[in-house]
């Protein structure tokens, strides 16, 4: 299999020893997690078992010591979806040994304009992230191996301008 047909699920089944996620956009209400969206827009408490899954695949590879972290690139004041996304999703996810970085671009120009969302596995393999305009996944597209070196160096940028989550939160918490 090249790395250009893999599948996004297949990169995750198989990255060595870490896997970087940049996210973008201010909402993905319509990619995952709806019932949970609508809950905590609702004012509801969080169920104890949200993201179960996720937490469990996270466990399972930041057991064997590999890393899986991600930045967000975003602005203040912070969407509805954000606040979920934080307040739910990343305080969940960190019990299954995510790491989280916050890239806030509210008084500065953002050093990845027009940079897609991407997963980069063990900075070999990317897998772009396809979404409408809406917040609705469309699929991800393995790119082939020579764009690897581009999307590394977005992930290097991404973390010289981002601030570790917890920090972020503290000053921000909305």
């Amino acid at each position: 299999m090249t790395t250009s047909s893999r599948t996004l699920g297949d990169l995750f089944d198989t990255f060595k020893h870490e896997s970087f996620r940049l996210e973008t956009l201010d909402d993905y209400s319509r990619s995952g997690s709806v019932d949970a969206y609508h809950a905590f827009l609702a004012g509801e408490p969080q169920p104890d078992n949200y993201n179960a899954d996720w937490v469990e695949e996270l466990r399972s590879h930041t057991g064997k010591g590999k890393r899986v972290y991600r930045v967000h690139i975003l602005s203040r004041p912070l969407t509805d979806y954000l606040r979920f996304e934080l307040g739910w999703g990343y305080q969940k996810n960190v019990t299954g040994g995510e790491e989280f970085f916050i890239l806030d671009i509210t008084d500065r120009p953002n050093p990845l304009e027009s940079v897609p969302d991407f997963w980069l596995f063990d900075s070999e393999s990317v897998a772009v992230m396809n979404y409408d305009g809406s917040g609705g996944y469309l699929g991800s597209e393995s790119l082939p191996p020579e764009r690897t070196a581009e999307f590394t160096r977005y992930r290097d940028a991404a973390l010289a301008h981002a601030e570790p989550f917890a920090e972020w939160w503290a000053k921000h918490r909305a």
